[in-house]
């Protein structure tokens, strides 16, 4: 009986030497070291791994890669995605596309190109996390969303543009021409 004890003992002391990498991290930021890199390369984790535990304990706010959760806003473009996409599976997938197929076409109405952007990178970041967890059909509705968005001729734009500036144009003559008719 004392054999178990002594080697429980042991066993306890050794564990409580060993330290886990979160607790490394954290007392690597305490007790000065704030560069995400240089924890990452002390403690053996990954930058990314380093940046949300140090954002999940509040330390940090400003990490972002693309294993950083959305939880935490990057832009204000950030609120539009927030709880709103997945790849549980594909039925979440396909409804995640749906929602920032809205969200790009709300901020193509704005003539917000940031809005935009954010909107492909959401798509971009979601693609990846998808294929690099091996939900490879989910990750491809994603791909097939960025592919058709990055597909279209850039001369759609300019038409576009060209279509806003003649309507505009024809705005501008009818209130002329209903001027003239109203002296």
């Amino acid at each position: 009986m004392t054999k178990n004890l002594t080697g429980n003992l042991f066993e306890a002391e050794e564990t409580e030497t060993i330290q886990s990498k979160k607790a490394m991290i954290l007392s690597l930021y305490n007790s000065g070291t704030k560069e995400i890199e240089a924890i990452a390369a002390i403690s053996g984790a990954k930058p990314s791994y380093v940046g949300s535990v140090l954002q999940r304990e509040g330390l940090i706010d400003n990490y972002f890669d693309l294993y950083t959760s959305n939880a935490h806003p990057k832009n204000v473009y950030s609120k539009h995605f927030q709880g709103k996409l997945g790849f549980k599976d594909q039925f979440t997938a396909r409804r995640s596309v749906g929602n920032l197929e809205e969200s790009y076409n709300f901020f193509a109405d704005k003539q917000d190109r940031a809005g935009q952007h954010h909107a492909l990178e959401m798509a971009l970041t979601m693609l990846d996390r998808a294929r690099w967890t091996g939900k490879l059909e989910e990750a491809e509705i994603y791909r097939r969303w960025l592919v058709n968005k990055l597909s279209a001729p850039l001369t759609r734009v300019a038409d576009a543009k060209t279509q806003i500036k003649e309507a505009e144009n024809t705005e501008e003559t009818n209130e002329s021409f209903q001027l003239k008719i109203a002296a």
